[in-house]
């Protein structure tokens, strides 16, 4: 192996690109987007990740990273491509077709193809192969064909792309043992072979395992709400039982893994998947709780001035996708009675369909601020700082991130609104 081709530019494909580069392999990565390409041709990324700009830096200018917008010849295929959903909740596996389309001229009997993308159940026995058969390739013989989902947490993709297990699941043994070898020339935790459909599996189940216990916290603020609980210490204190660990509820869940993939569970067997779709259902309905709680706290003021902290789905990144933030601006925004500012520190105008200001702009005059992300920006910010520009110092914090002196402004937590009182000019 000594030469690879990695297909889609994004939070994953790029960070993947930069480590097999760096470790002294021929990259060539390749993208739709020209922009994208000629950005990372001149050593610059267009994402946000902790120690990625240096890297990528390093290897574009050592040579061994490059960017395309077509593929070419090479030993080793990685297809690192979205799966969205449609509007009804089902894969689309589009891009994952495209990609294995535009590999086909390129192939050679003896390369390896590895789809990284997360993927429906039967993706690669169904789809995938199918594809390459119908190009006249012999999938159990010509090419050795797997899926190795990545499992690495945004702010973290370096080390993790390292030191995490991987699953790596062949549409054949030998193809397993082929596609893990790929990875054990870079990884250090273990790399365990598998089939290709129960490597799918693993990843849905993984993030549906957490988006599960996610809408129990969710409910339980919910239930909270009506019956005059905190939620907060609920969960501190049934956490110290020894085998409980209850998450803590938030504005809803987002990013392109906890919030798409149990539905790609739930396409493949809808009858059976009944908990893992009310889950979904719950974390869904967030955005319009935290929106409902807002309207209690404005009810009494004509125009209120609304200041939404954190755009992002996760503290400390860029990263938007599926973001129940952008759900909850946009929904803020329809009302005509409502004045938003958005501030934001680690996103830029070009990927929100409106405007990012600045701290300043964003509190002048505000009746409420409302935190929607968890950055360490926002974990460290004072009362004063608040005061400065507030007309109403009141903060809704929906991540239970800020540590703001109660004494000297009102600060409400997601899961404790029983004491929420109507904001008064």
């Amino acid at each position: 192996m000594e030469k690879i081709c990695v297909v889609g530019l994004g939070y994953i494909g790029l960070p993947t690109s930069a480590v097999f580069a760096r470790a002294g392999y021929d990259i060539v990565g390749v993208d739709v987007s020209e922009h994208v390409v000629d950005k990372l041709n001149r050593g610059e990324i267009h994402i946000e990740e902790v120690g990625l700009p240096e890297i990528v830096k390093e290897v574009v200018e050592n040579g061994k990273l490059r960017a395309s917008l077509t593929p070419e010849e090479a030993d080793v295929f990685i297809i690192a491509v979205p799966t969205p959903i449609h509007e009804d909740f089902t894969a689309n596996v589009d891009y994952v077709i495209s990609a294995t389309k535009a590999i086909v001229p390129y192939l050679r009997k003896g390369n390896v193809v590895i789809v990284e993308s997360t993927i429906p159940p039967r993706t690669m026995d169904d789809i995938v192969a199918p594809i390459l058969r119908e190009q006249g390739f012999d999938t159990e013989k010509d090419l050795y064909l797997a899926h190795c989902p990545e499992r690495v947490l945004p702010g973290r993709i370096l080390i993790e792309l390292i030191e995490n297990t991987r699953i790596v699941g062949g549409t054949t043994p030998e193809a397993a043992k082929k596609a893990a070898d790929v990875y054990r020339a870079i990884v250090t935790g273990d790399v365990i072979e598998t089939e290709a459909v129960t490597a799918e599996m693993s990843k849905l189940m993984e993030n549906t395992f957490r988006d599960v216990n996610i809408a129990l916290a969710n409910e339980l603020a919910k239930i909270s709400s009506r019956l005059g609980v905190d939620a907060h210490k609920v969960i501190e204190l049934a956490n110290k039982h020894p085998r409980v660990n209850i998450h803590h509820p938030g504005p809803g869940v987002g990013g392109h893994c906890l919030a798409v993939d149990p539905y790609f569970i739930v396409e493949k067997a809808a009858e059976e998947a009944q908990l893992i779709k009310l889950s979904r259902d719950i974390n869904n309905s967030m955005p319009h709780f935290v929106v409902e709680q807002v309207e209690r706290m404005t009810v009494e003021l004509k125009e209120p001035k609304i200041a939404a902290f954190g755009l992002t789905y996760k503290g400390n990144i860029d990263d938007v996708r599926e973001s129940p933030a952008i759900e909850i601006v946009e929904m803020l925004r329809r009302n005509p009675r409502f004045d938003v500012r958005v501030f934001d520190p680690h996103v830029r105008d070009e990927q929100v369909p409106f405007p990012v200001l600045s701290f300043e702009e964003a509190i002048q005059d505000a009746n409420l601020v409302v935190v929607l992300a968890d950055h360490n920006e926002f974990k460290t910010m004072t009362a004063e700082e608040f005061l400065s520009g507030m007309k109403t110092p009141v903060v809704f914090d929906t991540k239970n991130c800020t540590n703001l002196d109660e004494d000297k402004m009102t600060v409400y937590k997601i899961g404790n609104l029983t004491n929420l009182k109507a904001i008064q000019e």
